[in-house]
């Protein structure tokens, strides 16, 4: 049991059929055909040469399928990752230099290490830190820097920076120097990209294709865009006219290697490593998670982090740069109708197969084709529009999404989501730390308690209810003290306080020390506190100290039961108010 536990892989290869089989051979190939121009792309964006991109979509998806919990997710390089690898690399050495490619090497080792270590403490409950605001926001503002970052290949110019403000002046200062047949060709493939991915589907459809080829097809887009535009480079020799292309492309697979354990240069990419990994996994069990609903499937995130960590592994003992579950190709491998994590591994061989016959195709692929098709993917991911509804519903929400959106476009993409993330833990501990609490009265002919500011209640004459919606800890400890002695100027005839727990999920030491001083409190001015619909859990926190001894007050299993017990004529008031 604790195998299979670790190898989910043993469950789906026991009921594996012939029928099974031919779905995810399809489904192979369609990710196949898409991955393959994804994957120079996002190594042309992590700066990396473009076949590294093929090697980081070979063995980590061989991993992944063994060890991970999905039966669709599709991993492999993905635009935000490839944009966090080259944030966290190009400060320190040339891009493409070998320096860089074995520093990729032993991030996306690092990251691995880190996702196992979570996995091996089950700290996958740390990605809960990343909230979706920040998530959102992060995403955004990472899709228009890239979008941004590749308009030097589409302009055909030279232009540095990894931040808004580094970008847009080094752009503009390169205008004058547009190479107009690079121009030509990436407008074109951005115009046809996007085209292909907002219209060819319905225009299919209403030719009468049915609606599985159709959207197979539109699916081919960028790989119809690399065949043609490398038929236009090799014909009209637009290499020799200034139009870069991706060059030479050794074949083969990689060699199975160790990266260079340079301690130094492990503490400096550590941060980045921890980032990748905690990013790379929200990314990935957030679509792991939806695709599984749809089969009602379950997803284990722990088992997700050895899968992950796994996949990284593979990528760096096999020439590659940090890897995750990617979105569009994950839903992709599931429309095409995947059963089984073997879909990722015959994807795996077809990749192997391209790397050792056909990257010589590749010579004459102009890099603003694979520019454009890294701006039609990633600008699909911008959803500024989150903005206004995350203002509407929580502004506190809004203020972390903004801070992210504004840290990642000036500031960069690790301070971009270290301020979101920051950002929203203080946010939320200045919000527990004035905690939601109401007095509350008996609804009239009922047993149930209502705040006396939204409801027609019966309240006691002598016994104050106050209901708090808030787990007790130190940053309202010293909150709830001040809130109890202004009850008590508001209640100068109270003589019991009753504290209703049942929104009470945990009581700290701070806490609890505070409580200690209330019924101090409480006592000098003749008041008795006591604790009603207290849950089972801190409960047992209370037993582990001395409190409910010495308190002197009792505690209730109700509101109600606090009140027959305390001022039983309230609750015959409340009765006899229905009845008039």
């Amino acid at each position: 049991m604790k195998v299979k536990g670790w190898l989910p892989c043993i469950e789906w290869v026991a009921s594996y059929s012939r029928v099974i089989a031919g779905q995810d051979a399809l489904a192979a190939i369609i990710v196949t055909l898409m991955l393959i121009p994804q994957s120079l792309a996002y190594a042309m964006l992590a700066g990396l040469p473009p076949i590294t991109g093929l090697y980081a979509s070979i063995a980590p998806l061989v991993l992944y399928a063994i060890f991970g919990s999905s039966r669709t997710l599709a991993v492999g390089p993905v635009a935000v990752i490839s944009l966090m690898t080259a944030a966290a690399l190009e400060p320190l050495f040339p891009a493409g230099s070998a320096a860089y490619i074995g520093a990729a090497m032993l991030l996306a080792a690092l990251s691995g290490v880190l996702l196992l270590l979570m996995a091996v403490l089950r700290l996958g409950f740390l990605a809960n830190f990343l909230s979706h605001p920040v998530i959102s926001g992060f995403i955004s503002a990472s899709g228009v820097l890239i979008a941004l970052s590749q308009l030097k290949h589409i302009l055909g110019v030279t232009a540095e920076g990894q931040t808004l403000l580094q970008l847009l002046p080094s752009l503009v200062a390169q205008l004058p120097a547009i190479h107009v047949p690079t121009l030509v060709m990436g407008a074109v493939c951005l115009v046809f990209l996007q085209l292909v991915r907002t219209r060819l589907k319905s225009l299919l459809l209403a030719l009468g294709m049915s609606p599985g080829w159709a959207d197979s097809l539109t699916k081919t887009g960028p790989v119809l865009t690399i065949i043609v535009s490398v038929l236009v480079v090799s014909l009209f020799d637009l290499a020799d006219s200034g139009v870069r292309v991706v060059g030479s492309i050794p074949e083969g697979l990689p060699a199975l290697q160790l990266p260079t354990l340079d301690w130094q240069l492990s503490l400096q990419l550590l941060p980045a490593a921890l980032l990748i990994s905690l990013v790379g996994f929200v990314e990935s069990v957030s679509v792991a998670q939806t695709l599984a609903a749809k089969r009602r499937e379950r997803i284990d995130p722990d088992q997700e982090l050895v899968g992950l960590g796994a996949a990284n592994i593979a990528a760096a003992v096999s020439g590659g740069f940090p890897v995750t579950g990617g979105f569009s190709r994950s839903i992709v491998n599931f429309e095409a109708g995947a059963r089984t994590p073997m879909a990722g591994i015959l994807t795996a061989l077809g990749i192997a197969i391209t790397a050792l016959f056909f990257t010589p195709l590749f010579h004459n692929l102009p890099h603003a084709v694979l520019a454009a098709t890294i701006i039609v993917a990633v600008l699909s991911l911008v959803d500024f529009g989150s903005l206004k509804r995350t203002w509407r519903f929580s502004k506190q929400d809004f203020i972390a999404q903004a801070a992210t959106i504004f840290g990642v476009l000036c500031m960069g993409v690790e301070i971009g989501i270290v301020m979101g993330v920051g950002l929203s833990l203080l946010l939320f501990l200045w919000r527990t730390s004035r905690p939601h609490s109401a007095v509350v009265g008996q609804l009239p002919g009922t047993e149930h308690f209502r705040n006396i500011e939204r409801f027609a209640v019966v309240q006691s004459e002598f016994v104050v209810s106050l209901r708090v919606d808030e787990s007790l800890y130190f940053p309202n400890a010293r909150y709830l003290e001040e809130r109890i002695i202004e009850l008590m100027v508001d209640y100068p005839n109270c003589k019991h306080l009753v504290l209703m727990c049942s929104g009470v999920n945990l009581i700290d030491a701070s806490a609890l020390d505070s409580l200690e001083a209330i019924v101090e409190r409480l006592k000098t001015a003749g008041v008795q506190l006591h604790l009603s619909e207290v849950k089972g859990p801190v409960m047992d926190q209370l037993h582990r100290s001395e409190f409910l001894q010495n308190f002197g007050g009792q505690v209730f299993v109700s509101q109600y039961a606090a009140l027959q017990t305390l001022d039983p004529l309230s609750v015959k008031r409340a009765s006899h108010s229905v009845a008039e």
